[in-house]
């Protein structure tokens, strides 16, 4: 994991880490306007750092934001739309590593057009 870290997600996306009391608790990468990973230390959900981390990516992205889901990810879904990300393409899974059905999502600052 940590030769990928370094090696892939450092060098292909803009990155953001959360920390608290000098651990690392979260972090988003975000490589051109493809929010590729967003990821919390379970502990640490539902608290705001989701939040800050996107509101993060989102200052970044002028122009809007798009990402992949699973569709089962309930959980990560919720989150998406209660911060105004919209289904712009249902998968079937054949398009990811999982096989899982998948949607994509996007969200495009107000007064602004994708």
């Amino acid at each position: 994991v940590t030769r990928w870290v370094r090696d892939v997600l450092f060098v292909e996306c803009r990155v953001w880490v959360a920390v608290r009391d000098a651990e690392v608790v979260g972090y988003a990468a975000l490589d051109g306007d493809m929010l590729e990973h967003l990821y919390l230390r379970p502990d640490v959900r539902r608290r705001g750092v989701g939040t800050l981390l996107l509101d993060e990516v989102r200052r970044h992205s002028p122009d809007g934001v798009s990402l992949h889901v699973f569709q089962r990810n309930t959980g990560a879904r919720a989150f998406y739309e209660r911060h105004g990300f919209t289904v712009v393409e249902a998968g079937d899974g054949s398009g990811n590593m999982e096989n899982l059905p998948d949607l994509t999502l996007h969200w495009t600052p107000e007064g602004t057009r994708r």
